[in-house]
């Protein structure tokens, strides 16, 4: 078990509920951090006593480190107080929540300070999945997934021999908008986006959840997670949430992992792996379930699965452009700026756009992700 971690974004969905799965566990946390939610971070600095925290911005951690004032805590802020954190020198772990690219660099320091990694943020393995696992592999450190749905593939490959792996099957609950068509989206409202069925999640991924680019991005993270061709890796949509993922291997067998639609289970398993831990989370009773269902997702009315496969074939810069354009759109519909529809039309328009750099750096990663940001800026005004 890991004994000190840091939590990048923890006071985010996946960092509250990690501090849960923490404090069942008795780990040390030695380092935090946040966006701007400067009082749940006080709020945990209190409780867990870190080493250091960061914010993003300067004037909320000069507040923050005037209210922590005798606690012993070293405040930083911004993406080199991200970099500070994930890289302390007494942790065994990164729990990395941040939502966004932002996550790419923290953790890709984190890796080359030898330090394992518990990822939530799938945007590190979209924009820059090569790169990632070639600095694992150099420095020896390993990538445990904390979503529920890679989680569930690692449980079901453990004592397996991978080679005989036919192919994995990502489940998705198919979100708030299941069997709508096109037409009944267009006028969709951010309140209804984020009502999912199933999960309590970010805003963010909530809204991915409803267009289906998270599974596109799940579909990209596994390809680099498990070495997988994009071939062999199918979405399958499970309205239930009950099997999280399954693996088929090459005799025809199947292996699913099956648990209630509770986070801090796979997060648990992540800090704890390969063992695993009693905790008083939620247990699944399939007594008490209605009967599990499984539907093809429908690609018509939501292309953005489609998007996450093409810029999974492109490769190279392709699949940073798809996540830069999409986290734009999304903030966009967010702010009532642009229709739901609208979010694959100005990913597809992006991508169309832009030529491909086969063997990118980390550099060109993050520039083509702010050409990415601007393009989409451009055809938002386009649209206007």
């Amino acid at each position: 078990m890991k004994r000190c971690i840091s939590i990048l974004g923890s006071t985010g969905s996946i960092g509250v509920q990690a501090l849960d799965v923490v404090r069942n566990l008795g780990i040390r946390v030695l380092g935090l951090t946040a966006d701007k939610n400067i009082d749940l971070l006080e709020k945990q600095a209190c409780e867990f006593k870190p080493e250091a925290i960061s914010i993003s911005e300067p004037n909320l951690a000069d507040e923050l480190a005037s209210r922590l004032k005798g606690l012993n805590i070293r405040v930083y802020s911004g993406n080199e107080g991200l970099v500070k954190i994930a890289t302390l020198k007494d942790i065994d772990m990164v729990l990395n929540s941040i939502v966004g690219v932002a996550g790419l660099i923290p953790t890709f320091e984190a890796i080359g300070h030898k330090k394992n990694i518990a990822l939530a943020n799938k945007e590190t393995l979209v924009a820059a999945g090569k790169l990632i696992i070639e600095e694992t592999q150099k420095h020896n450190v390993k990538i445990i997934p904390v979503d529920s749905e890679h989680s569930a593939i690692l449980q079901c490959i453990m004592g397996n021999n991978e080679k005989n792996i036919s192919k994995l099957i990502l489940t998705a609950s198919g979100g708030p908008f299941r069997g709508l068509k096109h037409e009944d989206l267009i006028y969709i409202t951010p309140e209804e986006a984020l009502e999912h069925p199933n999960w309590k999640m970010g805003s963010k991924i909530t809204i991915d959840s409803a267009t289906l680019m998270n599974k596109g991005l799940e579909v990209i993270e596994a390809k680099w997670l498990f070495d997988i061709d994009k071939d062999n890796i199918e979405v399958l949509i499970h309205p239930q949430s009950i099997i999280h993922s399954m693996v088929e291997y090459i005799d025809g067998s199947v292996i699913a992992q099956l648990g209630s639609p509770d986070m801090r289970i796979p997060i648990q398993f992540a800090l704890t792996y390969p063992e695993r831990s009693h905790n008083s989370f939620s247990r699944l009773d399939l007594i008490k379930k209605e009967a599990l269902t499984f539907e093809e997702p429908d690609w018509e009315t939501f292309p953005c699965l489609r998007l996450a496969y093409e810029a999974l074939q492109e490769s190279g810069t392709m699949p940073a452009v798809m996540n830069g354009a999409n986290e734009t759109a999304v903030h966009l519909f967010l702010n009532r700026k642009i229709r739901f529809t609208q979010i694959p039309e100005i990913i597809e328009k992006v991508m169309y756009n832009h030529i491909v750099n086969k063997n990118p750096s980390i550099n060109d990663i993050i520039k083509i992700d702010m050409w990415a940001r601007e393009e989409s800026g451009k055809i938002w005004n386009e649209m206007s």
